[in-house]
């Protein structure tokens, strides 16, 4: 009863033999060596310098108070009194100007807008709206957002937390003016996404064995999505100037590399997702053999593989599907003008989603067999050497 117990009480099955820890690290170790590299040397050093249109602008929040016609006669201008709330200026009142015209949003007293500083324009003008201020509905989401997964979650949800926020500083204080100061954008996500990958898996999932495995699986697969996509990036003469934002970033900062950073985009984008596919495998194989623990490594593979096809399936369509929403607007239009869908998909801004989703979809597809295959053969060893060591106790 006693060795019955021990088979299915836990999935952890207590500390790893001494030799699969050091296999382990050996393969960890070179990789955190390398990230730790990485991050050094490509660690902005701040002196990043852009110009050109609207650089000079600030930014600041407010509170519209009331809103008149401009003071020139001008059909259809506003003007709102505004409570400045941060930024330039702020505390204080001063006017600012709002759009107008057929298309222009509606704003009106009470609004929190998102206002725009220009020193050089003249008096009265100097303050214009920009967007509505959407901090607070978002704060809500965030906290809604929170609540739900320490309800569901619990104290992993604590580690599941702190790892999105690590992530998203990491992103913010490295990634981004990484790649403006004119760093490989592929470098530097491949370098962030190993610094993701290291810390929010153990934070996350703790640290052991299982968590190591899933490790390997998704770094597996980053290589293979990031190999696959530089391959159709050059043959497909992708760019990167596809939209308002990339052509106005090469305007300011012309030494950004745009082809990069599309490769970056699916590196980091991809990661989220198998993260949650190569977890699942792992975790999938070590309950299997927790159940059945005279299973050999070729029946966890074969057994765990049913499982990962389901998976992938379900979330190689869900990913694809992303990507396609994110075009959807402008495969409207492309449905409007009466383009020839081959035509319309060549467009390098839809052609771009559709190799995010593709490669991300072979990403996945490497995901499943690797990590079951590399979790099948260390569980199975685990298990030989829990129930050797547990024979003599049990016999006695």
């Amino acid at each position: 009863m006693g060795a019955g117990h021990s088979h299915g009480a836990s999935a952890s099955w207590g500390p790893a033999p001494r030799q699969i820890r050091l296999l382990m690290a050996a393969l960890v170790g070179p990789l955190v060596l390398a990230t730790l590299v990485g991050l050094v040397v490509l660690w902005p050093d701040g002196d990043l310098e852009v110009s050109g249109p609207g650089v000079d602008v600030e930014r600041g929040t407010a509170e519209v108070q009331s809103i008149g016609p401009c003071r020139q006669e001008v059909e259809g201008c506003q003007l709102a009194q505004v409570e400045l709330l941060s930024g330039p200026g702020a505390p204080g009142e001063t006017e600012a100007l709002l759009p107008y015209g057929s298309q222009a949003p509606e704003v009106v007293a009470g609004d929190r807008i998102i206002v725009s500083f220009t020193a050089q324009a003249p008096d009265g003008e100097q303050y214009a709206f920009q967007d509505f201020d959407r901090g607070p509905p978002l704060l809500v989401l965030l906290i809604l957002f929170a609540v739900g997964v320490l309800a569901l979650s619990r104290w992993r949800g604590i580690g599941a937390l702190a790892s999105l926020a690590y992530s998203l500083v990491l992103i913010a204080a490295f990634t981004l003016p990484a790649i403006m100061e004119g760093s490989s954008p592929l470098l530097v996500a491949v370098t962030t996404a190993a610094a993701i990958m290291l810390v929010t898996l153990y934070l996350s999932h703790g640290l052991s064995v299982r968590t190591t495995v899933a490790m390997l699986g998704t770094l597996v697969s980053l290589v293979v999505i990031g190999g696959v996509g530089w391959v159709f990036t050059e043959v497909g003469h992708f760019t990167g100037l596809v939209d308002e934002g990339s052509q106005y970033i090469s305007g300011i900062a012309a030494q950004v590399d745009l082809r990069g950073l599309l490769l970056a985009g699916l590196v980091i984008g991809a990661l989220g997702v198998l993260d949650d596919v190569t977890v699942t495998q792992t975790w999938a194989v070590w309950e299997l053999a927790d159940v059945d623990p005279d299973a050999s490594t070729r029946s966890l593979f074969t057994r765990a593989m049913r499982i990962g096809r389901s998976h992938a399936a379900s979330t190689v369509n869900t990913l694809v599907l992303a990507y396609v929403g994110a075009t959807l607007p402008l495969m409207l239009v492309f449905s409007a003008l009466s383009l020839p869908f081959g035509i319309a998909v060549s467009q390098e801004v839809v052609a771009q989603e559709v190799v995010r989703g593709l490669v991300g979809g072979l990403g996945i597809l490497a995901a499943v067999p690797v990590t079951t295959a590399i979790a099948a053969l260390v569980a199975s060893r685990l298990v030989r050497e829990r129930t050797a060591g547990s024979a003599p106790s049990h016999r006695a």
